[in-house]
């Protein structure tokens, strides 16, 4: 068994024009001071990385790693969300999401898509910079309109957005193969790659690929009505990145799942501040415990009723408290009798 690292905090719904949240040094002094261990990077966000030359040069990322140390905190991975999300947009959501692109490809899909292939790419190979194993994504989405099945879907159709899917991604998964990078996918509403299902669909058409793995993140799955628990039994040999982020769902005669087109704050399934939802992080963390999961548990904040320093300060305390220091040896060794092959054979009678 490992001991899970952290606490560490995604810093993407943190970063911002005003201090303490617009400099690399700052925003990491931050995490530091409430109580963080490491930080996950968006890559995208410019205040706090230079994505292009964290791919280019090695000093660039060790001088960076070196400040985030410096400050008290190290990097846990570089994500990739708002990147991974433009590798497959379908064109209803076009001008949704072209403001997650560059000012020069936006209006433009297939520029807007090439660009999001190469920057992936570039994460990518910062991470080997930085000495990362593993960076956070999302699949994006061709099929994801049709999610509900009316009209009926015509014959097929599924199966072609998720070959396409898989087409695009091949060439990304094989470079971060030779980055010694896996992609770790957020099984996430909106995404092709949603629930278990349909990773599973996506990873058959990549030939099982060794680098598409997933982090695994159980306020999406609340949400869904799945089984989170359950879930990390199943994929615990793809699982290599972890969001702790809590949920509530609470049905009513007016709304479930689908929200009633609502506010976050009005819809029947909402994200909470840690503590405040419905996940068990008990049994969750005695899992990932149990599974070896070697990796960082990372606070990903999201609610819709608290002040998000509030939350983050919270979160780190609440992380800190659930991750459990394994043990080395059986509560029940001091009753060990030693070991004797030929005592246990005459115990059994052969």
């Amino acid at each position: 068994m490992k001991t899970i690292k952290g606490p560490g905090l995604f810093l993407a719904q943190f970063a911002g024009d005003a201090a303490p949240f617009n400099s690399w040094d700052s925003i990491t002094k931050w995490a530091a001071d409430i109580g963080y261990k490491g930080v996950q990077v968006p890559s995208w966000d410019s205040r706090l990385i230079d994505l292009k030359k964290a791919a280019e040069s090695k000093a660039y990322c060790d001088e960076f790693a070196g400040k985030a140390r410096d400050n008290g905190v190290e990097i846990t991975e570089l994500s990739t969300h708002l990147q991974g999300q433009l590798v497959a947009v379908h064109p209803a959501y076009d001008e949704a999401f072209d403001g997650f692109a560059a000012p020069e490809v936006r209006g433009n899909p297939k520029a807007r898509q090439e660009w999001a292939v190469d920057q992936v790419k570039l994460a990518l190979t910062a991470s080997r910079n930085f000495g990362l194993d593993a960076m956070a994504s999302f699949s994006g989405a061709l099929a994801w309109p049709f999610v509900y099945p009316w009209p009926q879907r015509p014959a097929g159709l599924v199966e072609t957005a998720f070959d396409e899917l898989a087409r695009r991604w091949k060439p990304i998964l094989d470079h971060a193969e030779s980055c010694g990078v896996d992609v770790c996918y957020e099984i996430h509403p909106g995404e092709d790659l949603h629930d278990g299902i349909t990773y599973e669909m996506f990873l058959e058409r990549t030939g099982n690929h060794a680098r598409a793995c997933m982090l695994y993140d159980p306020s999406h799955y609340v949400l869904q009505c799945l089984d989170y628990l359950d879930n990390i039994d199943i994929y615990k040999d793809r699982i290599r990145m972890f969001h702790v982020k809590d949920a509530e769902f609470n049905p009513t005669g007016r709304q479930g799942v689908y929200g009633g087109y609502q506010s976050w704050v009005n819809r029947a399934g909402r994200f909470r501040s840690l503590g405040d939802g419905q996940v068990d992080f008990g049994a969750v963390f005695s899992k990932m415990a149990a599974n070896d999961f070697a990796g960082w548990a990372v606070v990903e904040w999201e609610c819709a009723l608290k002040h998000p320093e509030d939350g983050a300060r919270e979160g780190a305390d609440f992380v800190k408290h659930h991750i459990i220091r394994v043990t080395e040896k059986a509560f029940d060794d001091f009753a060990g009798a030693g070991t004797d092959e030929a005592a246990n054979r005459r115990m059994l009678g052969i």
